[in-house]
């Protein structure tokens, strides 16, 4: 299990800043595991806004640290905060990834996309309590609010996975390709991995191209 508890560059949990902010989130909570990997999920759910079009090819931009500096950033970089605070904790963590279709994704995003796939979805697998158990704390509470989706919770115990529906039966994500579980962010598959499925875009992707907007912005809230 060791190599699921290191700090990376990746997962750096070493970063004095990631240090202190996960510090931050753990005041006042209770010194079990349990409660302290809870908590940690609602903080990078809610606190790190959701955004897809901020996706580059530096590897800095998937690190911990990088996703707290920047306060917007998409489902990897989320999942491997959440992976880096529980290694701190001494919870092993590893990075999943898998291709998911969103049937409620905005108009502007497939158009940039040309697809509604999204290739390389990441979410984080945490061990507690003797078992690997999904946590995927991508989507704020605002946004989840704005495309009428329940937040997803996370209790530590069952699988925080996508919703295969909305509240009212709208079919919402499909889970259509499994790449696998990595102990620390593998760059260049994922790279190579969202440029086959999108090399239209990758006269963009080498810097932030602010013009894209962001996801909240696409679902109405100016």
């Amino acid at each position: 299990m060791e190599h699921y508890l290191r700090p990376t560059a990746f997962f750096d949990y070493d970063n004095p800043a990631v240090t202190a902010w996960i510090d931050q989130q753990l005041t006042g909570v209770n010194e079990d595991p349990m409660a302290q990997i809870q908590a940690l999920y609602l903080a990078v759910r809610d606190s790190i806004t959701y955004n897809p079009y901020v996706f580059q090819t530096d590897p800095r931009t998937l690190s911990a640290s990088f996703a707290l500096e920047c306060g917007e950033t998409y489902c990897i970089p989320k999942a491997v905060l959440l992976g880096a605070a529980a290694r701190y904790l001494g919870i092993p963590s590893r990075l999943g990834l898998a291709d998911v279709r969103n049937h409620l994704s905005s108009p502007k995003l497939i158009e940039w996309l040309q697809s509604d796939i999204f290739r390389m979805h990441g979410f984080i697998e945490l061990y507690l309590n003797g078992q690997w158990v999904k946590a995927t704390p991508a989507f704020n509470r605002q946004l989840c609010e704005m495309m009428n989706v329940e937040p997803l919770a996370f209790d530590g115990v069952n699988d925080s996975v996508f919703q295969e529906f909305t509240e009212d039966g709208k079919a919402h994500m499909e889970y259509i390709n499994d790449h696998g579980v990595f102990d620390d962010v593998p760059h260049d598959f994922i790279v190579e991995g969202v440029r086959s499925a999108y090399s239209h875009l990758f006269n963009d992707l080498e810097v932030v191209d602010e013009h894209h907007g962001s996801l909240e912005q696409d679902m109405g809230r100016h």
